[in-house]
């Protein structure tokens, strides 16, 4: 896929989700392509190495929760790998302060590579897991927290609603069939201190790819005790 056929599909797809890309924007999004693709023969950063696959279900896949994030002043991206939703929100959303969460050293030392690449600022790449990260200062300090993460509702709330302020909203990507996770997370919710906004579903334009996408609101604070030591959340899911 040339690099001019590239940054007119990409542009094109962005506006289903009313992102208007610039010119410089384009180029950081080709040049983050690049990068993913160069560092990926090196280390295990993604399996979609075909360009399209990669403009369309990691960039226009993060770009799709623009509208539920575009007024936060904060966000945090938790196991936010190869930088999925983070890097793409942050190339759009230029005003907005970011956190990129990753427990592998090596991804955090490639993040902090395309940060420096594409000229992004107010952005932090920091190698952590949720648990252990959630330190006093960082605890209920941001207003959006987003998590492109594989784990059930009930597990990855624990990581994420810990840090929200309260008024702020978990953005949760999930697949389609989410009913079981939601019935198994309602209780989780509920201690943790949330509460289910909306769930919408995203199909992005000439695909067959859907998803959902959970909007958890922090309604009241999170005890203390959450999120419990490394390792227990998914050994223990609230239940």
């Amino acid at each position: 896929m040339e690099e001019k056929e590239f940054k007119i599909e990409l542009a094109k797809r962005a506006l289903q989700f009313g992102v208007e890309l610039s010119e410089g924007q384009q180029n950081q999004f080709y040049q983050y392509m690049q990068l993913l693709l160069e560092w990926n023969e090196k280390m295990n950063l993604t399996a979609i190495t075909e360009p399209r696959e990669v403009l369309i279900k990691h960039f226009i896949d993060s770009i799709s929760i623009v509208p539920y994030v575009k007024e936060a002043e904060s966000i945090l991206d938790i196991g936010t790998g190869a930088g999925f939703p983070g890097i793409p929100l942050k190339i759009v959303l230029e005003q907005i302060s970011f956190t990129l969460l990753d427990s592998l050293n090596k991804r955090i030392h490639f993040l902090q590579e395309v940060t420096k690449q594409l000229k992004l600022e107010r952005i932090e790449s920091i190698h952590g897991r949720a648990e252990e990260f959630c330190r006093a200062e960082r605890r209920e300090g941001y207003d959006v927290v987003v998590s492109r993460a594989v784990a059930k509702l009930n597990v990855l709330l624990e990581y994420m609603l810990p840090f929200v302020k309260i008024g702020g909203r978990c953005i949760c990507m999930k697949s389609l069939d989410i009913e079981e996770e939601l019935e198994e997370a309602k209780k989780a919710i509920e201690i943790l201190g949330g509460m289910i906004e909306k769930v919408e579903e995203i199909t992005l334009e000439n695909t067959d790819i859907t998803r959902k996408i959970v909007i958890i609101k922090k309604v009241k604070e999170t005890p203390n005790k959450y999120p419990r030591k490394a390792g227990t959340p998914s050994k223990e899911p609230i239940e």
